[in-house]
């Protein structure tokens, strides 16, 4: 049979055996299935399949490697560097596989590979039970957990992968597979922050915490107060509680809720700080903020699933990231983030962040390739902006913003805070150390490098 009529024979039977569908470039819908969070990702895959279950993706993976297809992943949520796509590639939907289970008695939550942070800790809620989330509701469970997981609570509960009970996969083999502690072990240590490289997560398990009570303390400072807010924030965190986290931001000023009309579309810096107990503890631990003149604030209890909508970034624009993660935090590395957020591009949706770490994400296990774990600061620019022209001044930016902090570097990041900044970006955030065995691990579990639209560990 003739490559081509092979290949049409193949995508009927796929269709034929998929509870969900699968989309083809000739197909009505496909253009809208191949959107992604980052508009500058535009990648033509040969098949979309629509995965309703691990059966799907079973059967999706078993298509791709009769017609030696790689295999690209797409979660629930929003990586910016488009791994979800691939050209040519095969990509294995999850969005139709939200489900979302909690046991509370055992504290641990069962979440499919599609669902989404919003839809994880809204499931939790009721229990007033909580495990570390990222910092926008929008975040897919199964990117943000493998990649790592940072996030308002990692202080008080550790990274999410430090609370990965199990995780369910399909390997590049097309074969159903688990990993736990018990059970495959060093594939297990692998999904610890070495990301989708081993094959495609149905399904992932996380420990619950208790969460009876979540505030939120919000103040809004003009710019000229940046450095004193950002020297306040680093004694406030150096001397607080392990459940006290948060982060300065240089924004402009959004319309949203808890931005005055005056400020809407103003550069800003905002001190937030996020506190796993009640409001008058937080109002103490914040007293030297409260204290300076701010242009407005917010600080009371908030839900926690509330609490992780307020930097929701909306989708569909334009997206360049990147990060650093510190060894220390002076006043000369103060002076030097805060000179580039006075020079962040307006108007746009760019954020540019500080975000503190230590506490129970420092004292967790030492042995994932997570090597950012010691870092006490992180330095997240992250540009976001809607007009195509405004690529290179954006782009430029973030790149200068992150050479500005260099000098204090450890040379670890996280790297679900990047897009693809090369092989060398890879190894610094799983460990230089770490390389060699994630290789070993991706060489039994997929020697072909079928799963290779990420931040890639080749196999030897």
């Amino acid at each position: 049979m003739a490559p081509r009529s092979r290949a049409r024979a193949a995508l009927a039977a796929l269709r034929a055996d998929l509870t969900g569908d699968a989309l083809a470039p000739e197909d009505p819908g496909y253009d809208d299935a191949r959107a992604v969070f980052n508009a500058m990702i535009d990648r033509r895959p040969a098949v979309i399949a629509r995965c309703a279950g691990a059966a799907d993706v079973v059967r999706a993976v078993r298509f791709a490697r009769e017609l030696d297809l790689p295999v690209a992943v797409r979660g629930g949520g929003h990586g910016v560097a488009g791994a979800a796509l691939g050209d040519g590639a095969l990509v294995v939907d999850l969005r139709r596989m939200r489900g979302v289970t909690v046991d509370p008695v055992a504290q641990a939550v069962r979440v499919e590979g599609g669902a989404t942070m919003s839809e994880l800790d809204r499931a939790t809620q009721p229990y007033a039970l909580a495990t570390t989330g990222a910092r926008d509701s929008t975040t897919g469970i199964g990117g943000y957990v493998l990649g790592g997981g940072t996030g308002w609570l990692d202080r008080a509960f550790g990274l999410a992968a430090d609370n990965l009970l199990g995780v369910e996969l399909v390997t590049a083999d097309a074969e159903r597979t688990q990993a736990s502690a018990d059970e495959n072990p060093e594939l297990f240590w692998a999904l610890h922050g070495g990301g989708g490289n081993f094959g495609v997560a149905t399904a992932l398990t996380l420990e619950l915490h208790e969460l009876p009570l979540f505030c939120v303390a919000s103040l809004l400072f003009l710019p000229e107060y940046g450095p004193w807010v950002v020297r306040a924030f680093r004694e406030i965190l150096r001397t607080g509680p392990d459940a006290l986290g948060g982060a300065v931001l240089y924004l402009n000023g959004p319309p949203a809720d808890f931005v005055p009309p005056r400020l809407v579309g103003r550069r800003l810096c905002l001190a937030l700080l996020t506190y796993a107990g009640g409001e008058e503890e937080l109002r103490r631990l914040a007293g030297s903020l409260l204290a300076a003149p701010h242009a407005a604030q917010v600080l009371g209890p908030l839900p926690y699933a509330e609490a992780q909508r307020m930097l929701d970034t909306p989708a569909g624009l334009r997206n360049h990231w990147s990060a650093e993660c510190l060894g220390a935090l002076p006043d000369d590395a103060v002076d030097a983030y805060c000179a580039l957020g006075d020079r962040m591009p307006a108007p746009t949706l760019t954020r540019h962040a500080l975000l503190p770490q230590g506490g129970a994400l420092a004292s967790g296990p030492h042995t994932y390739p997570v090597p950012y774990r010691d870092a006490p600061w992180a330095v997240h620019p992250a540009g976001s902006w809607a007009d195509p022209a405004d690529d290179e001044r954006c782009i430029g930016w973030v790149r200068e913003a992150r050479a500005a902090v260099r000098p204090w570097s450890t040379g670890d990041v996280y790297l679900n805070f990047i897009g693809d900044e090369g092989p060398e970006r890879v190894r610094a955030g799983v460990g230089a150390g770490n390389t060699l065995r994630l290789e070993k691990v991706k060489r039994r579990y997929d020697p072909d490098n079928v799963f290779r639209f990420n931040h890639n560990i080749r196999p030897v």
